[in-house]
């Protein structure tokens, strides 16, 4: 049983700072690489508007969204091999961000320049590339291949995007937070650690879950790549088979309040079965994937931001999760070096037999 001292003390007052307007430099996933098309598609994140669009390169192009000419929305233009036309006067962007036409001009001002982000598509999925010093992608931070993906013995992702009204924080902290999974998703935990090195956090551990083991174990070892970059493996049953699945938790900001979530989740076909039997168990076990992930959900909705949260022996290493996730605010000559060094964190979630 718990301690509890019997010397009167003063309530704890939590803590929430004033959220900076700045954003996580790093990967950005932005769903199913083959929803993009020649069509331009409107993005609002990192608190602005951006334009994305495939041009004839076969390339997806991002670029800020406002014409900076007189204020138009981009995304109502239409592209034009791999540039996009204003809908307002007809001035069209690059690939590159640089105007490269003006029909009723005879010299493109020097200024008509906009943003442009780099992209990527990996794992069938697309990414942006958000630096808020405007440098490159750091090459040690590429998105890694996942075979199982193109081997075909795999179901393609089922997707889902929700907004949730609260920092991207509060989805991170789930990485060290050991103890919400008895309460929240009945999944009492056996083993639980985080290895932490550069621009990766990982959680590993095993344990059950009504939902996604019945009365099996479930594994999972759940991997960020950077800020808002997850995938996970997990291993689990359903009516007695054990299934092997890829889990795809993914956000981009809107801004310092908001963010867009994708949770998706992909299943390895069981040998044997038939193609019919193969994808209702994905189906199944993908619902039940969902119905476990919105149980977070729920909580993000209603939980306020506490910066000063009070931790007992049973909590994991929440304070060491968010000075890793703060490596990725801060200017590139300023992240500290002791993550440099992969490091282990094990808690013992069985003091009390949980």
């Amino acid at each position: 049983m718990s301690q509890v001292s019997q010397v009167p003390r003063k309530p704890h007052r939590i803590e929430a700072a004033e959220i900076p307007e700045r954003y996580a430099r790093g990967w950005y996933c932005l769903g199913l690489a083959d929803e993009y098309t020649e069509t331009p598609v409107k993005l609002n994140y990192f608190g602005t508007r951006l334009v994305a669009y495939r041009g004839e390169d076969g390339e997806v192009h991002i670029l800020d969204g406002y014409c900076p000419h007189m204020g138009a929305d981009l995304s109502e233009g239409c592209v034009e091999g791999n540039s996009i036309r204003c809908p307002f006067h007809d001035w069209r962007w690059g690939a590159d961000g640089v105007c490269d036409d003006i029909p009723y001009a005879k010299r493109i001002p020097p200024k008509a320049v906009i943003g442009a982000y780099p992209t990527c598509e990996q794992n069938h999925l697309l990414f942006v590339w958000y630096d808020p010093e405007g440098n490159p992608p750091i090459e040690e931070q590429a998105i890694p291949k996942i075979d199982d993906l193109f081997s075909g013995d795999w179901t393609i992702w089922q997707m889902d995007k929700m907004t949730i009204n609260t920092n991207s924080r509060e989805l991170v902290d789930n990485m060290a937070d050991v103890a919400h999974f008895g309460p929240i998703h009945g999944a009492p935990v056996k083993t639980f650690k985080n290895i932490v090195h550069k621009h990766t956090y990982q959680q590993v551990l095993t344990g059950g879950s009504e939902i996604l083991a019945e009365d099996g174990e479930l594994t999972s070892t759940a991997t960020y790549y950077g800020p808002a970059y997850m995938n996970t493996y997990m291993t689990g049953q359903i009516d007695g088979q054990l299934v092997e699945s890829r889990l795809l938790v993914t956000h981009v900001p809107i801004d310092t309040e908001s963010f867009d979530l994708r949770f998706g989740v992909s299943v390895r076909k069981v040998p044997g079965l038939s193609e019919e039997e193969n994808n209702n168990i994905a189906q199944q076990y993908t619902e039940q994937n969902r119905t476990a992930f919105f149980q977070d959900v729920h909580i993000w909705h209603t939980k306020t931001r506490v910066d000063n949260p009070v931790l007992c022996d049973g909590d994991g290493p929440v304070h060491k999760l968010r000075q890793w996730y703060d490596q990725f605010y801060v200017d590139v000559k300023d992240v500290p070096e002791q993550f440099n060094e992969k490091k282990e964190y094990v808690v013992d979630y069985n003091l009390r037999g949980a």
